[in-house]
């Protein structure tokens, strides 16, 4: 019976450490995924369409490395209106997209 009270007064001593080891490594995998979408390189893809009433553009694009995804096509919102001037469908260009509050967003764009 001591040995039993023993093993469990040891166990619930460890839980805590256990579970504040978990929060930390979910948090370090967090920062790191918010650093590779900053520090990435530029993509590269093909203006399908432009919506400049929701500022939403259509891109063809390759794979996002810092987003951990392949290529597709799909829609992205701009980071800034001023992103849509200038820019028209079939245009070739280089971007950065990253994920703002669960939205895939243009952060910069040129046109090559």
């Amino acid at each position: 019976m001591k040995l039993f009270n023993l093993c469990a007064a040891a166990l619930f001593t460890l839980l805590p450490a256990v579970h504040a080891a978990e929060q930390g490594s979910e948090a370090t995998e967090q920062a790191h995924d918010t650093h590779a979408q900053t520090t990435s390189a530029m993509s590269e893809g093909e203006i399908r369409k432009i919506d400049r009433e929701t500022g939403k553009i259509t891109i063809k694009h390759g794979p996002l490395e810092n987003l951990r995804m392949p290529g597709m096509t799909m829609v992205f919102r701009l980071a800034e209106p001023g992103m849509m001037e200038g820019i028209k469908e079939g245009d070739r260009i280089r971007f950065v997209a990253e994920k703002r509050e669960g939205v895939y967003t243009v952060t910069r764009l040129e046109i090559f």
